[in-house]
């Protein structure tokens, strides 16, 4: 059996300061870059102009960050692709762990996992950032509904650093385009019946106070808009759903 085509995805968004550097590590990696730029406004699309190696879709508007994903979902279903591995541009994520994240989808003697979930609070690694207090508290908010709710163990539910066996990618309709996106891919996995297993990666944060933008900087407008982004797809995939958040 021939080794799986794997394809590297970083969602851009305004990342003038980091997307050389995290291009460059990544390289070291992967033969197939592909970048979403989701229209960006400051040097980011004159940067990538410079770079003839990889693979560009620019959304002319910006999106948001789950129409990123989408776009790279697509392109990696379109060209062919056995894994998909998504690694966020703001330096957050190391890229050495690419192989490794992407050979846990055909682990040795054991069924495929449909998604690798990267986790950053599944082991404590020397060196680890101290999270942001507030981002720190709802994601375990948010992880902890998602685990009562879809019948999950994560401990980490907003990490960007994924791998996803390209095969099952058809099965999702990403229509939340946000933000809150992987609380629709957790919602819509789960009624897929997918396999799904998380994979400790460090905890680095480089810019802790990085916008969400507009309203979504305030906390409180932040957790309601993820708990109704839940509350929507679980009601729409007929999942059990309680009252209430």
């Amino acid at each position: 059996m021939p080794p799986p085509r794997i394809l590297v995805a970083l969602p851009v968004f305004n990342e003038e300061l980091h997307i050389l550097g995290v291009l460059d590590e990544v390289r070291k990696y992967s033969g197939d870059i592909l970048v979403v730029d989701d229209g960006s406004s400051d040097r980011t699309p004159e940067l990538l102009s410079t770079q003839i190696d990889l693979r560009i879709i620019t959304h002319e508007e910006n999106l948001g960050y789950g129409a990123a994903l989408r776009s790279a979902f697509v392109h990696s279903v379109e060209e062919g692709y056995d894994v998909l591995v998504t690694i966020d541009c703001d330096g957050q994520h190391e890229p050495r762990l690419i192989p490794e994240l992407a050979a846990a989808v055909y682990p040795t003697g054991q069924s495929p996992v449909d998604i690798v979930s990267g986790s950053r609070y599944l082991k404590t690694f020397d060196g680890n950032s101290a999270p942001p207090e507030e981002r720190r508290k709802i994601n375990m908010d948010i992880t902890q509904v998602i685990n009562q709710r879809l019948g999950l163990e994560l401990t980490d539910s907003f990490c960007g650093f994924k791998a996803y066996r390209v095969e099952t990618l058809p099965q999702f309709d990403i229509t939340e385009l946000g933000y809150a996106m992987p609380l629709q891919l957790w919602a819509q996995a789960v009624a897929a019946g997918m396999r799904i297993v998380e994979f400790p990666v460090p905890l680095v944060y480089l810019e802790e106070e990085r916008s969400f933008g507009g309203s979504l900087d305030d906390s409180r407008r932040r957790m309601a808009y993820y708990g109704e982004v839940l509350k929507r797809e679980m009601t729409a995939l007929s999942l059990p759903c309680s009252a209430g958040f």
